[in-house]
């Protein structure tokens, strides 16, 4: 499993680069290219952090608002016997396609307990 940073609400990978050895990352879940980078873990997350700050930052600067990551949205290609079978299941138990497809990811025991925090 990967290594994440957090700050405010913004999540950031944990890399390393095989060629010259610097830590770097890449702030996930919107699209505008934020990154950082350093020799030494204590300063990765301190740059990650720096980042997200001068992101915020140049977002309220030009009057635009901040991407939000992780809207809760999102699209997944699955195999129609697959999709038709969740959608029949999910009349059977009275609930659209969306809230059946919420509560099994919910209960997913490994995503849970990695992310029960955030889930509840």
């Amino acid at each position: 499993m990967k290594n994440i940073l957090r700050y405010k609400e913004y999540v950031g990978s944990v890399e390393i680069s095989e060629t010259d050895g610097l830590l770097f990352g890449r702030v996930l879940g919107i699209q505008e290219k934020v990154t950082y980078q350093a020799v030494r873990a204590d300063e990765l997350v301190k740059n990650f952090h720096q980042a997200v700050d001068v992101y915020l930052e140049q977002c309220k600067k030009n009057g635009i608002s901040p991407e939000i990551p992780y809207k809760g949205s999102f699209n997944v290609r699955i195999s129609p016997a697959l999709h038709r079978a969740l959608a029949i299941h999910a009349v059977q138990t009275g609930l659209n396609l969306n809230r059946l497809v919420e509560h099994i990811l919910t209960t997913y025991e490994p995503l849970y307990t990695q992310e029960k925090d955030v889930l509840s």
